[in-house]
């Protein structure tokens, strides 16, 4: 997603942190990077690195995890396109790119 964002400046990607019960501690790193807004932070735990104990009680991870369940997303990566189309797992850059750019069409139709 970063390399996307460097090169097409029309394209954001909204990031909901979304840790799932199988990785431990993965809702307090999540709840840590949320409290600090820390794309670093982010990275790092993307990295395996260790990552601080929550500072907050960063309620928007909860609200997060509600939000997947009801949407049945029961995995990450999973990018919800501008479309509402739901993609489960990683894509290549330019068949993102691709899905992303024939989802806007179909909204201006």
């Amino acid at each position: 997603m970063k390399d996307i964002v460097k090169k097409r400046k029309d394209i954001v990607f909204y990031i909901k942190l979304f840790p799932l019960a199988i990785h431990p501690g993965s809702k307090e790193k999540a709840q840590e990077i949320q409290c600090t807004h820390s794309l670093k932070l982010l990275e790092d735990s993307l990295e395996g690195k260790p990552i601080p104990k929550p500072g907050c009680k960063a309620p928007e991870i909860d609200r997060n995890i509600a939000l997947g369940k009801s949407l049945n997303i029961t995995g990450t990566p999973t990018l919800i396109l501008p479309d509402g189309e739901v993609v489960v797992g990683a894509l290549p850059e330019q068949t993102l790119i691709s899905r992303i750019e024939q989802a806007v069409k179909q909204l201006k139709k």
